[in-house]
């Protein structure tokens, strides 16, 4: 089983509030979370955030939130930053030896795209 983590930072200067804009309907960041759930090899699906309205988001459409610090969520600061600082809040429980990183800002992916993805890296 592997989490899922979706980093959705609030502070985006180019499309403000670009995770929680509507999108066909919902909100941009539910789709990726909705995608995610739909997987049968995901054990949880975690929003690393650092915005109130996103964690709301997450919360509703089943995601669990992490609350990223600001020193690493500022523009400046990478994915990577965001990713290790979730990994080690995950790590508090569960266990899991490899981790599914989805952008809220890429939902277009079909039904399976995930389930395909995971069995091409578990075949090495």
């Amino acid at each position: 089983m592997y989490p899922v983590i979706i980093p959705a930072r609030a502070g985006s200067k180019g499309i403000k509030g670009k995770n929680i804009i509507d999108f066909c309907g919902k909100p941009l960041l539910a789709w990726s979370i909705l995608q995610a759930r739909m997987c049968s090899q995901i054990s949880n699906v975690y929003v690393s955030t650092d915005g109130y309205e996103i964690s709301n988001i997450a919360r509703e459409y089943g995601a669990i939130v992490i609350q990223r610090p600001q020193d690493i969520a500022t523009d400046s600061s990478s994915s990577e930053d965001a990713l290790i600082h979730a990994i080690q809040k995950i790590e508090e429980r569960e266990q899991f030896d490899s981790v599914i990183f989805l952008q809220a800002t890429s939902p277009v992916r079909r039904k399976n795209d995930i389930d395909k993805a995971i069995e091409v890296f578990e075949k090495g």
